[in-house]
């Protein structure tokens, strides 16, 4: 089996009753599940509410650490339905407490009557770049020249600029939706961590305690997952044990496909668990 039919499986929800599935996870570095798997399932999940929308928001509070060796619970709640949206509510649980909750937003297509988008990034994904691992093979990862996000000592911006796409994936929007979802998870944290020297990625669940908190995404735009994706990406704050951080979304002709915003821990490890 290949990585990339991996993660779709895991995107394949098996239905356990009314708004009610059963869904399992993908083993991504640790013993807990990776939040954009649950950004994805969410997607997933939230089409089956109205097939004739579209995903158009969800914003998702991650609550507690759901652990990959076993299944996930997923709940559907509606809200609404009508000619234009529907909306409604994602539940993932495990053992019997709520682990992720995603709002999901869903709209039909309608013609413009304004139009407008940041001005997209003119560079390109770096083809000398060997392909950065982040994790299983399902996906390709370049990141900008000269950054490091794992490297306590590469101290820069906190700005960072990543392609990413999912070469073999199916063009199907659901699938394209939610594997962009699974890709604007990993990488605001190090962002944020760049401009402190000492402090990297590599250091997280280590010396550091981070996890997400909350991501809001937002699609302007249909995706297509082949594509190489530009993610430019900043965090404008960070304070108080938290940090703030935000990014938009270019496929390659500069199409701006979407945006998100991320609320970030991230604090001092306790000594005990050094």
């Amino acid at each position: 089996m290949s990585e990339l039919q991996r993660l779709l499986d895991v995107l394949e929800l098996r239905s356990t009753g009314p708004q009610a599935f059963e869904a399992t996870n993908l083993p991504f570095g640790g013993p807990t599940v990776f939040g954009g798997q649950l950004l994805a399932q969410a997607v997933v999940a939230a089409a089956t509410v109205d097939p004739t929308k579209h995903e158009r928001s969800l914003h998702t509070v991650f609550a507690r650490p759901a652990l990959v060796d076993e299944p996930l619970e997923v709940v559907i709640d509606v809200v609404q339905t009508g000619r234009s949206f529907a909306s409604a509510s994602v539940t993932f649980e495990q053992g019997g407490k709520a682990c992720a909750r995603s709002l999901v937003l869903l709209s039909s297509l309608v013609p413009d009557l304004i139009r407008h988008q940041p001005d997209a990034p003119s560079d390109e994904p770096p083809a000398d770049t060997e392909d950065t691992h982040h994790g299983p093979a399902f996906w390709e990862v370049r990141v900008e020249p000269g950054i490091d996000l794992a490297d306590p000592a590469a101290v820069g911006p906190a700005e960072s600029t990543v392609w990413v796409r999912f070469p073999d994936a199916p063009q199907d929007q659901t699938i394209g939706r939610a594997l962009l979802a699974f890709a604007t998870d990993g990488f605001l944290i190090g962002t944020a961590m760049r401009p402190h020297p000492g402090i990297g990625q590599s250091m997280a669940h280590v010396s550091l305690n981070t996890t997400v908190v909350t991501h809001t995404l937002g699609f302007h735009e249909d995706v297509t997952a082949t594509d190489w994706l530009t993610l430019r990406m900043s965090s404008p704050n960070a304070s108080h044990g938290c940090s703030y951080g935000r990014g938009e979304v270019f496929d390659p002709a500069g199409l701006h496909l979407a945006s998100f915003v991320q609320e970030n821990m991230i604090r001092g490890m306790p000594a005990a668990k050094q």
